[in-house]
């Protein structure tokens, strides 16, 4: 490469870094400019202006093909730099290099020589080039005899013009008679790196001598033809002379093979005159100089070369093209162009070319009439078509711009081309609705598709722009449908005011512009109410639970009833339908009151139906079913079955082992639950034969009652033995309790009734205070029987109430309860925790001993041999089941083990089973049950049988000194008999709560 090439390259990489900095400092497009039908060779980044190859092969051969070795190829492209306020037209010039893509070729794969035999050695023979299009180093660098013979060799000259011609030199002498041929291969190879090479086959032909070859006149020769020359013109006319005589001195003229097809294509040339004529039409502007290489022979192996330079004439034979590359992209051949263009939009870039030269290539570029656009050029053969004033789509819509292109000859030529310009109207008005917002109403469960409204709006565009499309906004609730194109409002559901009383929302009024503007207006719908719900109770069915002692009109519980609809639709009048006689209720706030008093043992439950009407127009009703179930209050104190009487005993013997029963008590409780549960206790004991306190020979199960013996009896164990048993119950707030007396005969027969009646006697009038282990009565015991003494002596007249007050109880027969109503499941309504909790503290506090009470007892003595004394004849019921429970202290959070699966559980007698929305119900505090402190009188009859028919006719036999026969007597546990009247003893009484 030589020192222009190497500038022009580096101008060229210049104008790359140039454009590339150049869009990276500035915010800048690139677009390159083609002709219309040209294959790009190369590509612009439109970003960053970088230029790239494109998949289109460049060929130098192709883009240059009547370029010589001596001249440079070079490609132009021009760029359009945008946006339109700094636009620029940069014209980039590439020099086209050439590689070896091209094997050098002989025109024939067989080249024939003739060589005359009397040829002396070293005499040359110019042998047929090959052709190779590339140039430079590329092009044919050198020639040789692949298979040689020793006879020839191979020379290579250089021409002045860089052309290597091939010469075949005679090495040895010739003879035609013993060899006339001689086959030889020639290779060419080119300078490439790696080279190209090809081969031809070289055939000489030894021949009878010619030693003259023609001579031209001239061996070079320039003409000029026009390009507009008809075929056949005679172009130039060689002559040459050959100083030979006859066949040897005929001259043949051809056309080298070194010359290009397409100039062989153009001329002809007479062999035997060497006239060269116009073959074919000829084009300047294709090909511009013609070489033609001229060969003279006269038969001779030598022929004589001349060249002739054939330059073509331009004639003003070519009318101006207009191209037009649009910048602005074509819709349909048409540019749209909006009417907010600015001023110096550029719309496309025209070139104008005229192939033909000088004063025929001028061209001159304009409109024909008078249009707001212009034509600004930017180089020689370029102008910009660009707008030249303000558009408005409402005067003019299109325009069709005829552009004239004309050059200067004489007549000169034309042409002219149309840009098509269609204005766009810009959408810049949005829909207007007449107002902001809109109130509508519709009544609940309406039909399905009910219109509502038609919303309406107003566009001042025109054409598609003011089209408007209603649609509902992203807030609008399902089931509310909007004609898009009449703004028909509807709702395709029933509306229930209930669930939704109120709804807003927007509807968007749209445009149909390519860029659509939009308003809203808010919709705001109110459903009325209808009378379509009726009132809802928040249980279908209501328990409360009140306990017996609940005062007259106190408070039950809370009916709550709600109404979904509003206004009146929501007024609510509750009623007691078969239960007024009962109870009352409040119509406005549902609070249920009984105007009865309870007892759980007389009715445990009570249930109605309350009807809940609305104030709607008809009216609405709804029913639920009330049951209230009566809680039993601990009210009933202990009652003992067993022993059925105060004045009876059992027999132990004294060789009852240890551990064994010998005997039980059993009492019932009219209450349930936990105010029926019973624990029993000795409170106290003593042997009244001796006035002195057992050893704690007898023990008592709390939970069956079962009295067992201890320990082993002894001699001093002997006796009649009095049990004072306390039974309780685990009521709350305070327990209930009764007392009875076991009397056990510690002996090995029961021979001397009449000694154990007196036993029994002596044991109602010891006092009951003596407890185990105490073997003399207390002073402060001696206190109170001095003081019982003096009032027993001094009140005859209480002595004489009390002993009415045993003639009347002694004919009541008690009546038991045999089988306890369970109580429906279900929160209790009770009295207030805090006095739940204060008792419970009080009782927690160690109880100091209170003062015995002074009362009498009374103890019915059987005397079945008196007719005075009236018999009565009673049963006692006993329970058909007795559930015997281990009994501990109440836990108020746990269930009771004696309830019944169905029992209420009593750790949830705070709460209540009916809602209580608004306040909170609490009964007024019941009345607390009296306190019991007195033994239970139980009747005389003993319910050990003597199996003796006669005590006097039994003879004595035994040691026993209680024993006055011989008689085996067996006793029993009875569950009825008959109740006597009873002979009334009064024995002073001391009241043992506190006795532990």
């Amino acid at each position: 490469m030589d020192l222009a090439s190497q500038a022009h390259a580096l101008v060229v990489l210049l104008t790359c870094m140039v454009l590339l900095c150049w869009a990276q400092e500035r915010d800048y497009t690139f677009k390159p400019v083609y002709k219309t039908g040209d294959v790009p060779l190369v590509r612009v980044e439109a970003n960053t202006g970088e230029i790239f190859t494109t998949n289109h092969r460049i060929d130098r051969e192709k883009l240059c093909s009547g370029v010589f070795a001596e001249k440079r190829c070079y490609y132009e492209i021009e760029v359009a730099v945008l946006p339109d306020e700094i636009f620029r037209l940069v014209k980039i010039r590439f020099l086209i290099e050439d590689v070896n893509d091209n094997a050098p070729l002989f025109q024939s794969t067989v080249i024939n020589i003739s060589i005359p035999e009397n040829t002396a050695i070293n005499t040359r023979y110019p042998v047929p080039s090959a052709f190779d299009p590339d140039v430079g180093i590329n092009g044919i660098q050198h020639y040789e005899l692949v298979k040689s013979v020793s006879e020839f060799g191979l020379d290579i000259i250089e021409t002045p013009e860089g052309d290597k011609w091939p010469q075949l030199i005679v090495q040895q002498d010739l003879d035609r008679e013993q060899k006339d041929t001689f086959v030889m291969k020639i290779k060419v190879e080119d300078g490439g790196n790696p080279p190209k090479s090809s081969t031809a086959i070289l055939q000489v032909t030894i021949s009878d001598v010619n030693d003259n070859r023609p001579i031209f006149k001239d061996s070079e020769l320039e003409v000029s033809v026009p390009e507009n020359a008809p075929m056949g013109t005679s172009v130039a006319q060689l002559h040459a002379t050959d100083a030979d005589l006859g066949s040897n001195a005929q001259i043949h003229f051809a056309f080298s093979n070194q010359i290009s097809a397409s100039t062989k294509r153009h001329f002809a040339i007479d062999s035997s005159t060497g006239l060269i004529t116009v073959k074919q039409p000829l084009d300047r502007e294709v090909t511009p100089v013609h070489k033609l290489i001229v060969l003279a022979s006269d038969g001779s192996s030598t022929p004589s070369r001349a060249t002739v330079i054939v330059n073509v004439t331009d004639v003003n034979d070519n009318v101006p093209t207009i191209d037009t590359r649009y910048i602005i992209n074509l819709v349909n051949g048409t540019v749209l162009l909006s009417e907010n263009a600015p001023l110096n939009t550029k719309i496309a870039l025209i070139t104008v070319t005229d192939k033909d030269a000088d004063l025929y290539g001028k061209v001159a570029c304009y409109t024909d009439h008078d249009v707001p656009f212009r034509l600004k050029p930017v180089f020689n053969d370029q102008f910009l078509l660009e707008t030249a004033a303000p558009l408005d789509y409402e005067t003019t819509r299109e325009y069709a711009i005829k552009i004239v292109a004309s050059d200067r000859g004489t007549p000169p030529l034309n042409t002219s081309a149309m840009v098509l310009i269609k204005i766009k109207d810009e959408n810049d008005n949005a829909p207007i609705f007449p107002q902001p917002e809109i109130q509508l109403s519709i009544p609940e469960n309406n039909d399905p598709s009910t219109q509502l409204i038609k919303i309406s709006a107003t566009d001042a565009d025109s054409g598609h722009n003011a089209e408007i499309i209603y649609s509902l906004g992203p807030d609008a609730p399902d089931g509310f449908n909007i004609d898009r194109r009449s703004g028909i409002l509807s709702v395709g559901k029933r509306l229930d005011r209930e669930k939704q009383e109120r709804y807003s929302f927007t509807v968007i009024a749209r445009d149909n512009g390519s860029t659509s503007l939009q308003s809203n207006v808010t919709v705001r719908l109110i459903v009325q109410d209808l009378n379509d719900n009726s009132p809802a109770f928040t249980h279908p069915e209501y328990n409360f639970y009140v306990p017996e002692n609940l005062p007259l009109y106190g408070t039950v519980g809370l009916i709550t009833v709600t109404d979904t609809d509003a206004g009146d639709n929501a007024v609510i009048t509750l009623s007691i339908l078969n239960g007024k006689d009962n109870f009352i209720i409040d119509p406005q706030t549902g609070v249920i009151k009984p105007n009865i008093t309870f007892d759980r043992e007389q009715q445990s439950s009570y249930t109605f139906m309350v009807k809940a009407v609305d104030g709607g127009q008809p009216p609405s009703s709804s029913y639920a079913k009330v049951t209230i179930n009566v809680v039993d209050v601990n009210d009933n104190r202990p009652v003992f079955v067993i022993p059925s009487s105060n004045y009876s005993y059992d027999l132990v013997r004294t060789t009852t082992t240890p551990g064994a029963v010998v005997t039980r008590v059993f009492a019932i409780d009219n209450d349930t639950g936990m105010n029926a549960e019973l624990q029993y206790s000795i409170i106290s004991s003593i042997i009244i034969t001796s006035r002195v306190s057992p050893r704690g020979l007898f023990s008592i199960d709390k939970t069956t009652g079962n009295i067992t013996l201890q320990e082993k009896i002894v001699a001093a164990d002997q006796g009649l033995h009095r049990l004072v048993v306390k039974v309780k119950d685990l009521g709350q707030p305070e327990s209930l309790h009764a007392i009875a007396l076991i009397h056990l005969f510690v002996n090995d027969t029961v021979s001397n009734a009449t000694f154990i009646q007196e036993q029994l006697r002596k044991s109602m009038e010891t006092p009951l205070d003596r407890n185990i282990g105490d073997s003399e009565v207390t002073p402060q015991a001696n206190g109170y029987v001095i003081v019982v003494i003096a009032i027993i002596a001094g009140t005859m007249t209480v002595i004489l109430v009390i002993f009415v007050t045993a003639l009347v109880r002694c004919r009541q027969t008690p009546r038991h309860k045999v089988v306890q109503k369970g109580k429906q499941s279900g929160e209790w309504v009770s009295p207030n925790q805090e006095n739940r909790q204060i008792k419970k503290k009080k009782k927690r506090k160690k109880r100091s001993p209170k003062s015995l009470l002074l009362n009498f007892v009374t103890i019915d003595e059987s005397k079945p041999d008196d007719p005075t004394h009236e018999h009565v004849n009673g049963t006692l019921d006993l329970p058909v089941e007795l559930e015997e429970q281990t009994m501990g202290k109440y836990n108020w959070a746990t269930t009771p083990t004696t309830f019944k699966p169905d029992s209420p559980d009593l750790a949830k007698h705070y709460k209540s089973a009916s809602p209580q929305p608004t306040f909170q119900i609490k009964p007024e505090t019941p009345v607390a049950p009296k306190k019991h402190h007195v033994i239970q009188e139980l009747p005389l009859d003993n319910t050990f049988v003597v199996g003796c028919d006669s005590l006097s006719k039994c003879s004595s036999t035994s040691s026993d000194p209680y024993s006055v026969s011989e008689c085996s007597c067996q006793g029993g546990f009875k569950t009825a008999g008959q109740i006597t009247t009873r002979q009334i003893m009064t024995v002073p009484y001391f009241d043992f709560e506190a006795v532990t």
